[in-house]
């Protein structure tokens, strides 16, 4: 079990002294859990809580300017020399590189997959006309109104437990219930809590959030080494290749976008998906190449995706560009 305060000895100049690798993280439940396993296989490490805008307001992800909202405060810390590396839910990064910092790592990828979590074992295709569906993603809310357009979207904020438990808990009040949740697969099985969901969502017909699922162990530049043993490459490729759409595209926090990539057979295939905010219509673009074959595989693939996107209207259909707002 991680020690709160583990310390790891190194023999150096001088004898022996005790190094303690601190590794700075949001204070959540998933947060702490997904930390504790990137210290574990550090070695011991010191895990440093700290509190970012976004986990104390209530406000929309959008409203408070995107998801970068949750990694400025662990940023600020790990440039101030307070904290040695940070572990993010890579999906809650912007895709602008912060300067003076390099993402050292991306272990492996966990399920990239969204999931249903509803009452009585309900699926999507079961719920019942007018069900109550929570959800804080723009993304996810496209989807839901293409699949189901007579669902009731009720926006939500909250960890992991607050959020089930509108939907499962006991003591619920009327006006907060839910019928159900969309929630990543990944978050539910890093907290042990995959059982509550009752269906998952194919990545083919629901592609998820670009870097779901995958982690990022963030370092001063010039340091990447004390991380680099966790780096895995195809998890890499996939989620730069997919981040990369997101980039290309300019898009915010608001645009309602999914994309898919998987490293297979040799080949690093990549599909991009943009919605109509109201999930009236969507447009889809999909490449693969041989990683050998290109200086940047995942740039290449995510130009190639992003450009037929925006051939196709892309800009046209969802808020794109640097004035629709959020930040990328």
């Amino acid at each position: 079990m991680l020690r709160e305060r583990a310390r790891r000895v190194q023999a150096g100049r001088g004898g022996d002294r005790a190094v303690t690798l601190r590794i700075g993280t949001r204070a959540s439940a998933l947060a702490m859990a997904q930390s504790g396993w990137v210290a574990r296989r550090l070695g011991d490490a010191e895990l440093v809580p700290i509190t970012s805008e976004g986990d104390t307001s209530t406000e929309s992800l959008a409203s408070l300017g995107g998801t970068g909202v949750f990694a400025t405060a662990l940023r600020e810390a790990l440039l101030a020399g307070e904290v040695d590396a940070l572990v993010h839910s890579l999906k809650d990064l912007p895709t602008a590189a912060a300067p003076g910092l390099s993402i050292g790592a991306v272990p492996k990828r966990a399920d990239a997959r969204d999931v249903l979590v509803a009452r009585d074992g309900l699926t999507l295709e079961t719920l019942p006309e007018g069900a109550r569906v929570g959800t804080g993603s723009p993304r996810r809310r496209a989807q839901l109104a293409s699949r189901r357009p007579d669902l009731e979207l009720v926006d939500i904020r909250g960890n992991i437990d607050t959020r089930i438990g509108r939907v499962l808990g006991d003591a619920v009040e009327p006006g907060r219930r839910l019928d159900a949740i969309v929630l990543a697969a990944a978050g539910l099985e890093r907290t042990d809590r995959l059982d509550v969901a009752t269906e998952h969502l194919g990545l083919g017909s629901w592609p998820t959030a670009p870097g779901q699922g995958a982690l990022a162990v963030e370092v001063r530049t010039g340091r990447e080494q004390l991380v680099a043993k966790l780096d895995h490459r195809p998890s890499r490729l996939a989620v730069e290749a997919e981040r990369g759409v997101l980039a290309r595209l300019e898009a915010g926090c608001a645009a309602p976008i999914g994309a898919t990539a998987e490293l297979a057979d040799g080949l690093l295939f990549l599909s991009g998906r943009v919605y109509a905010v109201d999930g009236s219509a969507h447009l889809t673009s999909s490449h693969a190449l041989y990683p050998e074959d290109a200086a940047d595989p995942a740039a290449e693939l995510a130009g190639r995706v992003a450009a037929e996107l925006l051939e196709q209207g892309a800009a046209e259909l969802a808020p794109l560009g640097p004035d629709a707002g959020g930040t990328a």
